[in-house]
């Protein structure tokens, strides 16, 4: 994984544990785009579990940084329907509502702002409103965010295409 995160210029992140339910959101959009989609030649899928944390942290030390980084998570965001995609502004997210994106909590939220601020890497988060992220172990999403799979895809592609072309 190294190798990928110093030799491409576009980072794809499936955040999230696939064990509990929902939170397993980005790993399941990575793996779809890994199987159904053709990525392009700079850009690199990769499923950081929950270890994005130790990534972001070597990606902020490193001379050689991606141009872009896409973060795919799940969200506990009130105010939407379970599976409905949006993207958050790192900047904008509140200290006080950091709980309601997974993210893997306030560290990681600290590190993409510090990489957005003090790098020129272009730092997106995308997110789908998780129906259920259960307190134990409980594989497998939900039907809902299930069918957001797909469509986060084709967001993401449209995403590292447009900013290529």
């Amino acid at each position: 994984m190294i190798e990928l995160i110093h030799s491409k210029s576009c980072l794809i992140f499936g955040c999230g544990n696939s064990l509990f339910g929902d939170d397993g959101f980005g790993p399941a959009v990575i793996e779809s785009l890994q199987a159904n989609y053709p990525i392009p030649e700079y850009a690199a899928c990769i499923d950081a579990g929950t270890a994005i944390r130790d990534i972001l942290f070597d990606i902020l030390l490193s001379e050689k940084r991606p141009r872009q980084i896409i973060v795919v998570d799940s969200s506990e965001s009130p105010g939407r329907l379970p599976g409905e995609i949006s993207e958050i502004d790192v900047d904008g997210i509140n200290p006080k509502k950091v709980s309601d994106f997974s993210l893997h909590q306030f560290p990681t939220t600290n590190m993409l702002k510090e990489i957005k601020a003090y790098t020129d890497v272009d730092v997106r988060v995308l997110v789908a409103r998780a129906a259920a992220i259960p307190p134990e172990i409980q594989p497998g999403i939900s039907d809902a965010v299930q069918a957001a799979v797909p469509e986060m895809c084709h967001r993401v592609l449209e995403i590292i295409t447009k900013e290529e072309s």
